[in-house]
């Protein structure tokens, strides 16, 4: 019954160890994720804003703020983007609201 004990033990550590390693990679590659999609809004990508607006709009491995999301959304419905061009309109009607 010891030896069961042990490789319980064992096993629980080594699944521990994985799980820690993986969310470590995993909020790494969010945030580099993160790092290409500004350098891309920034270059003109629509879709690249529109999603960076969603971030900042949910507080999504960002500070949630509604003038950003708002910013590249703005960006975004220039561009032509009828997603973005719809809560530009939403934000507008509900200033004082969040986001």
């Amino acid at each position: 019954m010891g030896d069961i004990e042990i490789y319980i033990f064992g096993a629980l550590a080594l699944f521990t160890i994985w799980f820690i390693r993986n969310t470590i990679n995993y909020y790494y590659g969010e945030k580099r994720k993160l790092k290409y999609m500004h350098r891309f809004a920034k270059e003109g990508d629509v879709e690249a804003q529109r999603h960076l607006a969603k971030r900042y709009k949910k507080g999504d491995m960002v500070k949630k703020s509604c003038q950003q999301a708002a910013f590249w959304y703005q960006k975004a419905a220039f561009s032509g983007d009828e997603d973005a061009k719809g809560f530009l309109e939403k934000y507008m009607e509900n200033k004082r609201k969040r986001c």
